[in-house]
């Protein structure tokens, strides 16, 4: 009883610590107003590590996200506000920066892409389920004249 109720503790402890990710935001980058920290810890969530490419600059370790993290607090501390630090930095690096792309003239084949596959596959399936519907499924039975030369072709085909 006692191996089962440390085995669960010990799964418990575990799913715990899996369950908060691991920040690399070191405390002498952190703000002192915790407002601006969490505007900070907000915008970092949002833009892309460029050397891990499939992190935030939240969670990377990389020296560019530091800088890019340190750089989102001192623009939140000069009274930019979200939208003109994720402006600025856009600026700098691209739309590749941003996690979750804005909706432009440029990315529209991005976001459309998705809703187009799914309204052209939905077509295909109607059009395949009205196809079989429509084409019988046995072939229907041969007429007399059918059945004659059909008995022609075999005796012709025997001789």
């Amino acid at each position: 009883m006692r191996r089962a109720l440390a085995a669960v503790l010990l799964l418990l402890t575990a799913l715990s610590f899996a369950a908060t990710g691991a920040r690399a935001v070191s405390p002498d980058e952190m703000l002192a107003n915790p407002a601006l920290e969490t505007r900070a810890r907000t915008l970092s969530t949002e833009l892309r590590c460029m050397v891990c490419q499939n992190q935030s600059i939240d969670d990377s370790n990389a020296d560019l996200a530091r800088d890019l993290r340190v750089l989102v607090r001192e623009r939140l501390t000069a009274g930019d506000t979200d939208e003109q630090v994720l402006d600025f930095i856009v600026a700098r690096y691209g739309e590749f920066v941003l996690l979750k792309p804005r909706l432009m003239l440029s990315t529209i084949l991005l976001w459309g892409f998705p809703v187009a596959a799914l309204v052209a596959g939905a077509i295909a399936i109607v059009v395949s389920i009205r196809r079989r519907r429509r084409s019988p499924l046995e072939t229907p039975p041969l007429s007399d004249s059918e059945k004659k030369q059909l008995k022609k072709l075999l005796a012709a085909s025997n001789d």
